[in-house]
Order: C-alpha cells, then sequence, then structure tokens
C-alpha cells in the first residue's frame, strides 16, 4: 500500500488542492445534506453552529493533510469542535443514531466530491483507480477513527450526566418543558426553585461563538442581580448556551438588564421571554425566550439583549420566510437595499416613527442634528414614494424585521442602489 501512495500522491495532492479551492461550496452541500439525515441538528442555531464548525474542522483537517502529506494516514483524534458537539448532544438528550449518521451522511458527501473533482483531473484509468483506492482507505480510516472519538466523548458525558446533581435537574426541567405529570411541589423540591410563582426564562448564548467556559453562568447571575431577584436556576443547553429562569415579582426593567450585560458580560448575548405564572408559565416563557433566540442568532450585529414583548411581533411576522421577504421589498422598494447609506436612512426613519414623527426626540436618541434627520427622513420618503406616516404599520413592521433580523433578510429582496 504504501508504495501505491507513494505514486499517486502528486493525483491526490492535486484534487485536495482543487477542494480546499472550493470548500465552502463543499461544506454547504455537506451541511445541508447533515440537516436533512438528523433535523436535531438544525432546531437549534446553536446546535446548528456547533453542527458546522465540526464538519468544517473534519472537512479541511483531511484535506490539508492530503495537500500537505498526501497518500500518508491522519491522526484519529477528533478536532474540539466536534467534541463540543457531541458534548452538547448529550445535554440536549439526543441520541448516538443522529451524531453517527450525520458522520455518514456527511462522509457520503464528501467522497461522491472528491471523486468527480478525481474523474475529472486524472484522465488515465489505471492512476484513477488507484488515487480511489488509496484516498477511499485513507477518508474512511480518518471517519472512523474521529467518529470513535466523539462517540467514546458522549458515552463519557452522559456518565457524567448521570451521577450527578445536574441529570436530576436536566431530567426535571425537562419534564417541566414537556408537559410531562409532575407536582409543582416536587419540581420545585427537586430544583430548590418556586415553580408556582411568576418567572422569566432566558436564553443565553456566545455569538459568534467563542472560549465562554463559566461565562454564560456568570452572565445569568448579572441578569438576576440586575432584576433584583434569588439567583437563576440554569440548564447547559450544549458548550455555548445556556438555558435560565429567574423568579420576578413584578417585570424587570430591560434598559437595567441591559446596562449590566454591556458592562459585566459584553461577550454573551440572551433573549428574553416574557414573565408567566406557574408550570405553564415556566414552559411558555421559555418557548418564547428560544424563538426570539432563533431569530436573532443570525444576526450578530443585533443587540446584545432582547426581550420577547420588543420582537413578538417579528417573530409572527418572520414564519414564512418567503413572505416575509417579498412584504419587506414590496413595502420598503428601494429603501431595501444593502449599502451603508440605506441603512442609516432605515435606523433613522425606525426611530423617527417609534418617537412618533418628532425628529428633535429621533436626533436625541440617535446622537445626531435635528437637520441631519430630517434629511434622511426625506430622502427615505422619496425612496418610498410617500410621505413616512402613510402606511404606517407596515412600513414600521417592514423596518423592526431588517433592524432585528439583519441583513440575512435581505438575500432575495431589493437591491436597488440609493
Amino acid at each position: 500500500m504504501e508504495s501505491t501512495a507513494s505514486d499517486v500522491a502528486p493525483l491526490i495532492k492535486q484534487v485536495a488542492g482543487r477542494l480546499l479551492d472550493e470548500v465552502d461550496a463543499l461544506l454547504l452541500d455537506i451541511d445541508t445534506a447533515i440537516f436533512e439525515v438528523a433535523p436535531v441538528l438544525a432546531e437549534d442555531p446553536s446546535l446548528a453552529a456547533e453542527s458546522r464548525a465540526s464538519s468544517r474542522a473534519n472537512v479541511l483537517r483531511w484535506l490539508t493533510a492530503m495537500q500537505r502529506r498526501p497518500g500518508e494516514p491522519i491522526s484519529r483524534d477528533a478536532p474540539p469542535e466536534t467534541l463540543d458537539l457531541a458534548r452538547s448532544l448529550v445535554r440536549r438528550g439526543a441520541e448516538l443514531d443522529a451524531l453517527v449518521q450525520s458522520y455518514r451522511r456527511g462522509q457520503n458527501v464528501a467522497w461522491r466530491r472528491w471523486m468527480d473533482v478525481a474523474s475529472a483531473s486524472v484522465p488515465a484509468r489505471g492512476d484513477l483507480v488507484e488515487l480511489l483506492q488509496v484516498s477511499s482507505a485513507l477518508m474512511y480510516e480518518y471517519v472512523d477513527g474521529a467518529l470513535d472519538a466523539v462517540i467514546r466523548r458522549m458515552q463519557q458525558e452522559r456518565r457524567d450526566l448521570l451521577s450527578g446533581a445536574l441529570a436530576r435537574r436536566a431530567e426535571t426541567i425537562r419534564l417541566l418543558l414537556d408537559g410531562a405529570p409532575i407536582s409543582a411541589d416536587r419540581a420545585g423540591q427537586r430544583l430548590n426553585y418556586d415553580v408556582t410563582g411568576p418567572h422569566i426564562a432566558m436564553v443565553l448564548w456566545s455569538d459568534p461563538p467563542g472560549e465562554v467556559h463559566g461565562m454564560l453562568e456568570q452572565a445569568a447571575g448579572i441578569l438576576a442581580t440586575a432584576a433584583r431577584t434569588r439567583p437563576p436556576l440554569t440548564l447547559p443547553a450544549g458548550t455555548r448556551t445556556l438555558w435560565a429562569w429567574i423568579a420576578v415579582r413584578h417585570e424587570p426593567d430591560v434598559q437595567a438588564l441591559r446596562n449590566a450585560m454591556a458592562h459585566d458580560a459584553p461577550m454573551v448575548r440572551a433573549a428574553l421571554g416574557p414573565p408567566r405564572e406557574g408550570v405553564t408559565g415556566f414552559r411558555r416563557s421559555h418557548a418564547a425566550a428560544l424563538a426570539a433566540q432563533r431569530l436573532l442568532a443570525g444576526n450578530p450585529d443585533g443587540e446584545q439583549l432582547t426581550a420577547y414583548r420588543d420582537i413578538e411581533a417579528v417573530a409572527l411576522a418572520s414564519q414564512d420566510e418567503q413572505r416575509m421577504e417579498e412584504f419587506i421589498t414590496s413595502t420598503l422598494g428601494p429603501l431595501c437595499g444593502n449599502d451603508p447609506a440605506q441603512a442609516a436612512l432605515r435606523t433613522t426613519l425606525r426611530v423617527y416613527l417609534d418617537e412618533g414623527g418628532n425628529a428633535p426626540r429621533t436626533a436625541e436618541r440617535l446622537h445626531t442634528h435635528r437637520n441631519t434627520v430630517l434629511h434622511r427622513i426625506a430622502r427615505a420618503e422619496t425612496l418610498l414614494g410617500h410621505p413616512a406616516t402613510e402606511h404606517r404599520l407596515a412600513v414600521s413592521l417592514a423596518l423592526e424585521l431588517l433592524h432585528h433580523l439583519g441583513n440575512r433578510t435581505l438575500r432575495n429582496a431589493g437591491q436597488n442602489p440609493a
């Protein structure tokens, strides 16, 4: 095998180089295939991000090794990104089968693309057969080894969870979220948390993902302190996501929470559910916080802390993505372009409408001059083709969608220059 691998090493290097040049397209195909076979990975933005990071780490490691040391075996240990995904899957209660299927589906997509590029690059049939034999053995060996390492990590993580208080807490919280017949008194005793009173659910995450060990728990405590309530009930929902609940007597000042986060936890983002009471409220507030996170996680330029009540209309309006994009395009017309100048016009118009058409208050919120506000409003009205206050509800909603969801909502929207 060594002599054969040496004979085709230049060809392996050539194919690997071509695939590295188009690796983003390859990874998009792999991610799409993985999410089809393992939808649990696509349902949560944090898990989806970790899955993409795991796929990228594995693909880049193998292709880079094939380019630098073509034909040589690769280390069988798993990249850190794949171990992070393994821990997250265990903490979400996902089955091992989801990970195995995702690995095999991703491997199949990568292998098909490798064969396509090899067939187009190596005209001699004998060389092509040798290249495919050597590279298939190397790819299967690497994937099998990495998968074994990930499975061992998942098994260890599951043993750790089952042996401690975290397992009992996770089990109880999931029973509450699933609507299982567990009494409020029993749940409260196991969690040391009063589930009968009013509470606010929170989802905290790091965006973009980074080294956040301990940071999310700390941020949840910061929010509880700012809300003047007891320490939060928390549950890790992956390596970069935390679910939390705080018991509240009254709705806290959201701006005070934002200030506390900006000062003491600048690398963490948070979505807050509405205050709700009892076991049902525990579940519904959490569902709202998750819905808010799903909307906001794809927009890294969004606000650091967002309350669901502030984006409830956005959440309802964005459930059908195609119709949402059509609504934005038809409502804002040329004003929904991507350039910075139009973004400034939209920001000014959004605040202006929020302030009831008051230019001085708009200028104060935007830290600019009143005349600048008036000039931008006039320019925006020209692009809209009507006064800013006409069709006010529709215009405000379209602007809110763009503000909270970011430029991804403009992918298929109008791109006319200002």
